[in-house]
């Protein structure tokens, strides 16, 4: 299992998140194997093992989408086992998983993170502006909670403007930066560079050890915000990057440009965002279009 970890580490290229989610998926269903059916390998399972693994969870009113992560796990690495010679078969292929029940991204109104940043709070210290750049960059840019924790100080292009960052499958992108988050990050790096003097960190953010920040810190500061602007239990890294999305397409941007900001390998990814904004949608429609 270990070689199979790694090989989506470092030939799939896949994030450590995904890679964390894989072996929580696997490690799962090993313990579900050995306590209802007294074995050790997942070589050992076969189809109706997986189905009544498969019913169980639906059993415990699992999200279908959950679900269908943890199929797809499991299904990675029997092929991955057919490929080594170590199974014959790969017993998930005839697995059908729950259908997917249809979610629009949430999201939080323009003016509620306008709100979010005159009504914050934040203290005149690091960590302060720490938190208030880390708001500006996900809601100002769209990018990823692991792409934020991933930004090096040397990312930034203070010429131009723009941030680099390293998205999934290790594809870079340039995203450009808004007034706000300039004056943001100017302000932040003046206060880092006058209290870090003995940690040269290549890293963007880092905790007051001195270590490259974590997800769960990225988390708190979001939920610690937004509560105060949104009744949502929603209150996520995520929802910063939906509402980005949201408030461009209903602002009139391209699509495409949406998609090549968010780092999309499809425009079918990105379409989602188009149902939020269908009364957008039929507004301009109504006052554009000469038959409306």
């Amino acid at each position: 299992m270990e070689l199979f970890f790694k090989y989506l580490q470092y030939e799939k290229r896949f994030s450590p998140h995904t890679v964390t989610s894989y072996q929580t998926d696997l490690l799962q269903f090993q313990e579900y194997l050995k306590e209802t059916y007294e074995l050790t390998d997942i070589k050992e399972a076969n189809h109706g093992i997986i189905r009544s693994w498969i019913v169980s969870l639906v059993q415990k009113d699992l999200d279908s989408r959950t679900i269908h992560r943890k199929i797809a796990s499991l299904r990675s690495y029997f092929k991955f086992l057919l490929n080594r010679g170590e199974v014959e078969q790969n017993p998930t292929l005839r697995i059908k998983a729950p259908k997917l029940a249809k979610k629009l991204p949430a999201f939080i109104p323009e003016e509620s993170f306008t709100q979010l940043l005159d009504q914050g709070n934040f203290t005149d210290d690091l960590k302060g502006h720490t938190e208030r750049l880390i708001l500006e960059l996900l809601y100002g840019t769209g990018m990823r909670l692991a792409e934020l924790i991933g930004l090096k100080i040397n990312d930034v292009n203070h010429l131009e403007g723009t941030i680099k960052v390293l998205g999934k499958g290790n594809k870079e992108r340039i995203l450009p930066l808004n007034s706000s988050i300039k004056g943001a990050l100017e302000r932040f790096l003046e206060i880092r560079r006058a209290q870090d003097t003995d940690n040269n960190s290549p890293a963007l953010f880092v905790t007051d050890k001195g270590l490259p920040l974590y997800p769960k810190y990225v988390y708190r500061v979001v939920k610690k915000y937004m509560s105060t602007v949104s009744t949502s239990s929603k209150n996520s890294p995520h929802v910063l990057r939906h509402s980005f999305a949201t408030h461009l397409l209903n602002r009139g941007a391209d699509l495409g440009a949406i998609k090549d900001l968010l780092g999309h390998a499809s425009l079918a990814a990105t379409q989602v965002y188009t149902h939020n904004s269908i009364e957008q949608l039929k507004a301009v429609f109504e006052k554009a279009h000469p038959k409306a």
